[in-house]
């Protein structure tokens, strides 16, 4: 078994592409590999969750029952998940819960009957990776076009794709603590160990993108 007990995942732009605050479960398509890694965690009596910030429900843009369905369409796809959140909060609300703050995974964690330190977070952006380092869990980071670079450079952990992460939390360093030990072997084009640090976060840091508001 892996020494990880549970993986918690973002949603959009991680597990599937992202579509910019969608209602529609059909146009939910899952990330390359997506299926067979998350099928790889099973296998090894991994815990599954999504954390997902969907703050199109307090702009208006769709609802949470709109959420609740596209997540549906995620698990009939992908398979089931142990646990499931989502934050319907915009970023001026102050919500404990929405990334980068640490509440949804705190409370995954929670429910799981597991502690934060054994827990990876996996997303594509910088503030996957704070939440997860505030709720004293580890994280990977799995760039996509719309990451920034210096959230990159920031990330303890970058995989190139969804299953190089998978394959990084099953077979890759010792999880001691969330800004643990150099990659080693795994410290190559797919696996790459940066320097740890808090990545920047919030609307105000660059121009804005649309995954930066989710």
């Amino acid at each position: 078994m892996s020494p990880v007990r549970a993986v918690l995942f973002d949603r959009d732009g991680t597990l599937v592409h992202d579509v910019p605050y969608n209602a529609a479960p059909e146009r939910v398509r899952p990330v390359d590999g997506a299926r067979e890694a998350l099928d790889a965690l099973r296998a090894r009596g991994v815990r599954l969750g999504v954390v997902t910030n969907q703050s199109g429900v307090a702009r208006g843009l769709l609802t949470e029952a709109d959420v609740r369905r596209v997540n549906k369409r995620v698990e009939e796809l992908l398979g089931p998940f142990d646990v499931r959140a989502f934050c319907p909060h915009g970023p001026d609300d102050g919500c404990p819960c929405r990334k980068p703050r640490p509440g949804m995974i705190l409370d995954a964690a929670r429910q799981l009957g597991v502690d934060p330190a054994d827990c990876v977070v996996v997303g594509d952006i910088g503030s996957d990776v704070e939440a997860a380092c505030r709720a004293g869990a580890h994280a990977v980071l799995v760039p996509t076009p719309v990451t920034r670079p210096e959230e990159t450079a920031a990330a303890p952990h970058v995989a190139r794709d969804l299953p190089a992460a998978v394959r990084l939390i099953l077979d890759g360093p010792p999880w001691e603590t969330p800004d643990g030990p150099a990659l080693g072997p795994y410290a190559d084009a797919e696996h790459a160990r940066v320097a740890p640090g808090r990545p920047p976060a919030g609307p105000h840091a660059a121009p804005p993108r649309t995954r930066r508001y989710l």
